[in-house]
């Protein structure tokens, strides 16, 4: 301050006022996570620490852990090759780091730890405005419950389709664009990080239009994405299948196996959500499609329907076409008993078409989660999967069954 003082004295024509000040000292950018995103980069990376005042650099690290405990349980006799009983496993170890760089510049690179070190978000990305440019690994468009952070989901896995169509982050430019109620996703998309080389040209293009205002205090969220999706001169046969709703075993009851002559797919999905006060309902549904030489096109179809409540007085949060995590009214750092909530889910699965028999998964699902303090969560839930056309698990076993599955969730995220 001294010696802005004294060249104020030598030069009265350069002086500092606060007005100038005020405009030197703007320069730190907003940025978005899902990702778990706005989606290509996500609205639950809004807070970036500032580590070099007025330089427009910021650095903040991120991470999750995700530990499950599982049961499978009431599989039929006849088939020997499931894994029934308890399982465990470290469902998901991210860490890595989350900032912006001078001029609206971004970035983010984070691993998962779990088993392999993978990649799964490395990006840079630009943001003017309400428009965000992002370029590199991270996720597409492909609907509310795969781009909404596997930290603030309901249940201890998202619902059966994302896995089953292959919803995943891909390496692509992609932009995005709030305008005024909607916000208007898309870009153009190769293959995951791990999976380009070795001759892959696939390619996509993925969009998302979502709407969302608040009607009586109540939010209304509406939306639908479209994935359409150019396999590429080394893809020629496409496979969906889906674990029961549990990850920790390589189990799969319901499976298309290869199905050959695969040139082109595409994914339509519709998408609907409301909060309203500490209630939540939500619904979603997708179609997909196997374009195919010399054979019958498929269609597949996924959707969930689920209804939720919170027990205390908190809400389910919502920012940037994503549901977010529960702030906690009463911590209990703060000598509260934290946010209880329970939800309510059918599920279900259908990979029976153009003479594709996969099977049919109809889920019936409940879960209780405390949140003690933001970013803690414990989770338990049940569900009771119904099978049919489940043909091929393997020699004699049954057509139509059911099972049951318990899943118990401890997690951490900053």
């Amino acid at each position: 301050m001294a010696t802005q003082a004294a060249v104020g004295a030598q030069n009265s024509e350069r002086k500092a006022t606060p007005e100038t000040l005020k405009q030197q000292n703007t320069q730190t950018v907003d940025l978005e996570d899902e990702l778990e995103p706005v989606t290509g980069a996500s609205a639950s990376d809004q807070v970036i620490l500032d580590e070099k005042p007025n330089s427009g650099w910021s650095v903040k690290p991120r991470g999750r852990a995700l530990y499950d405990f599982n049961e499978l349980s009431s599989v039929p006799s006849s088939i020997t090759n499931a894994e029934d009983g308890g399982s465990s496993e470290a469902r998901r170890l991210r860490f890595g780091l989350q900032g912006t760089a001078p001029g609206g510049f971004g970035y983010k690179v984070i691993a998962d730890y779990a088993d392999d070190v993978i990649f799964t978000d490395a990006f840079v990305s630009f943001k003017e405005g309400d428009l965000t440019l992002t370029l590199g690994q991270h996720n597409t468009f492909q609907g509310l419950e795969e781009l909404s952070s596997s930290n603030d989901t309901s249940f201890t896995e998202r619902a059966a389709y994302t896995d089953a169509f292959g919803f995943e982050r891909r390496v692509g430019l992609s932009a995005t664009y709030k305008l005024h109620d909607f916000l208007l996703e898309g870009g153009v998309f190769t293959d995951n990080i791990d999976d380009i080389g070795g001759g892959n040209n696939s390619f996509s293009v993925d969009g998302r239009v979502s709407y969302a205002t608040t009607i009586h205090d109540a939010l209304i969220h509406l939306g639908s994405s479209v994935h359409i999706r150019d396999l590429g001169d080394e893809i020629d046969s496409v496979r969906y299948r889906q674990r029961p709703h549990i990850h920790s075993v390589d189990t799969r009851f319901i499976n298309t196996e290869e199905i050959v002559g695969a040139s082109d797919e595409t994914s339509f999905g519709l998408e609907a959500a409301i909060i309203a006060g500490r209630f939540h309902l939500v619904g979603e549904t997708h179609w997909l499609n196997v374009t195919r030489t010399a054979y019958a096109d498929p269609t597949f179809f996924g959707g969930s329907i689920e209804a939720g409540f919170f027990i205390t007085q908190d809400k389910r949060e919502y920012e940037g076409g994503v549901f977010k995590g529960v702030k906690v009214n009463q911590p209990v750092s703060n000598g509260g008993l934290g946010a209880w909530q329970v939800n309510f889910r059918f599920d279900r699965l259908d990979l029976v078409d153009a003479g594709i028999v996969g099977g049919t998964q109809d889920a019936y699902m409940a879960s209780l989660i405390w949140t003690p303090v933001n970013d803690v969560r414990l989770i338990l839930n049940y569900g009771h999967l119904s099978y049919s056309d489940a043909l091929d698990i393997e020699q004699g076993a049954p057509d139509n069954f059911s099972v049951n599955v318990l899943g118990i969730r401890g997690q951490i995220g900053f």
